[in-house]
């Protein structure tokens, strides 16, 4: 897998979290326990720091990147859908990020949120807990998430971060 120091700055991964071999992290890149990073996973923490919490999945394609200022933080037992992009914001725990969505620069996407797929949280924007962001920009409607589609999301992703290290093998 593709792991790279940045000058001093060196990403540290649980030993039960799965990265992709075709994923790429640079920097300043926390990865908690059991997450799961998947194929062409770019996470580049070369201006401030990422945190991604434990029992979370990045999944293919996605972009996380911070700023000087503000730094990425996904919580535990987070989705972060295929090819979202997420920068200098904060994905509190339990929230799920759908693909192909943007949170951008200070926004925070509360406990038990819901951003749409193809969502574009706008810098500075707040989604409540338990709130479904939809739409660009996105519009908030709150108390519309639904908690089975998120923890339906948690296990199959913790159960993947299990079984890829055992039962991925190239063959190509």
């Amino acid at each position: 897998m593709a792991i790279y120091a940045f000058g001093e700055k060196v990403p540290q991964i649980s030993a039960t979290a799965f990265v992709h071999p075709e994923a790429v992290i640079i920097g300043d890149v926390t990865i908690g326990e059991l997450s799961f990073i998947g194929p062409c996973a770019v996470l580049r923490g070369d201006s401030s720091r990422i945190v991604i919490g434990a029992r979370t999945s990045i999944q293919d394609g996605t972009v996380i990147h911070c700023t000087a200022e503000l730094p990425t933080i996904v919580g535990d037992e987070c989705t972060v859908g295929h090819n979202a992009h997420l920068e200098g914001c904060t994905i509190q725990t339990g929230a799920l990020v759908g693909s192909g969505s943007l949170v951008l620069h200070a926004a925070i996407v509360e406990t038990g949120a819901l951003v749409a797929a193809g969502a574009v949280v706008l810098g500075g924007t707040l989604v409540p807990a338990g709130a479904l962001a939809v739409g660009v920009p996105a519009k908030i409607k709150p108390g519309a998430a639904d908690p089975e589609t998120i923890a339906y999301s948690i296990r199959t992703y913790v159960e993947n971060a299990r079984k890829y290290p055992n039962e991925m093998r190239r063959i190509g």
